[in-house]
């Protein structure tokens, strides 16, 4: 059983997990079990496997009429939880952060199953801080995360990623043509993520014609929420290698294309970028628990394994920082070859491993 969601950085490596098991175990059952109303109930499904949802909601930060509801959603979802994984019976629960992942494993953890909670950031959440009590095995994506889980218990193995950006080597040219890039110009790839990020649409709407101008073309997500805002923008400023798109879902071609890559430090974008080995400048969301966007960033900064650029300031200043790194060719291969280094590849793979010792 394999519970959480919310974001696609908790559903897609839920996904990779499963994937890895189906492959080692093809007859065994995996049961996802998410939030009502969240992504995690139409992406599983694509993906192929069954979920189940809980009425489950987060507790918002500011005082509002949802937090009246949040204990009884709470309470039914802990009933619910209790029964699921009393009918579904497994041997294992794997919890991937979000909503669903706290009443499901604190329901499996009540009846001695095994759980392994699986944190995908460098600053670990509440709820799987308070799961890790009684997990038997926590996974994690980062060094030094003692601070936050019993010692003998973590296992360094990454997050796992999409398989596709595991093998980009010979894929440029078919990346070129498939976005209408021109080969003569350096490729900027800007990624927000799939709802957008504002920060990175303003600087992007700033600096757009500069890039245009000296010689860059951009390859630019600016997500669900600004989309048609930002196609007004650039269809009136008719600027020929500006190429928006709402989503990208071809990642490893848009990866294959780039020079360079401006993004948010998401956990799981920070574990694929770490993959893809290109020079990465980081501009952490300061809308998020803890700030650990930030730190995400940081672990990776102080590797010389990325550039990082304060949301703050990132608006006027995206076409200046993409100067300053590819100008200097050795900062372009020295940033490449560090973030390659703190790659795991076989992140999937070794959380299965991890799985299997919890039922040997």
């Amino acid at each position: 059983m394999i519970s959480g969601g919310g974001t696609g950085g908790h559903i897609y490596p839920a996904i990779a997990i499963a994937n890895a098991w189906k492959e080692k175990h093809p007859d065994s059952e995996v049961l996802f079990v998410g939030a009502l109303g969240k992504m995690e109930m139409q992406k599983v499904p694509e993906a192929g496997y069954q979920i189940v949802g809980l009425p489950v909601a987060g507790l918002q930060r500011k005082l509002t009429l949802a937090n009246l509801s949040f204990p009884f959603k709470l309470m039914k979802s802990l009933s619910q939880a209790s029964d699921i994984v009393k009918d579904f019976r497994p041997n294992v629960v794997v919890g991937v952060g979000g909503y669903a992942s706290g009443p499901v494993l604190y329901a499996a953890q009540g009846k001695k199953i095994p759980t392994l909670v699986q944190e995908q950031n460098s600053y670990a959440g509440l709820t799987n801080k308070i799961l890790a009590k009684r997990a038997k095995k926590i996974c994690v994506a980062y060094p030094d995360m003692n601070q936050f889980f019993p010692e003998d218990r973590i296992a360094y193995t990454g997050n796992p990623v999409r398989k596709d950006i595991l093998h980009l080597d010979g894929k440029r040219e078919q990346a070129l043509e498939h976005f209408g890039l021109d080969p003569e110009r350096k490729t900027v790839l800007v990624l927000g993520g799939s709802l957008g990020a504002r920060t990175l649409n303003q600087g992007m709407l700033k600096d757009m014609k500069a890039f245009d101008r000296d010689g860059y073309q951009v390859l630019w997500q600016s997500g669900k929420f600004y989309f048609k805002d930002m196609l007004e923008a650039t269809e009136k400023a008719s600027l020929k290698h500006i190429h928006l798109r709402e989503f990208i879902k071809e990642m490893d071609l848009a990866y294959a294309a780039a020079d360079i890559i401006i993004s948010r430090a998401g956990a799981l974008s920070v574990s694929e970028l770490s993959l893809v080995g290109k020079p990465v400048i980081f501009i952490p969301s300061p809308n998020v628990a803890e700030d650990h966007q930030t730190k995400n960033a940081l672990a990776y900064v102080v590797h010389d394994a990325a550039v990082l650029l304060k949301d703050k300031e990132a608006v006027g200043h995206l076409k200046e920082k993409t100067d300053e790194v590819l100008s200097n060719p050795e900062l372009v291969g020295s940033l490449g070859k560090n973030i390659k280094k703190l790659a795991k590849p076989l992140a999937a793979e070794a959380i299965v491993n991890e799985i299997e010792q919890l039922i040997a």
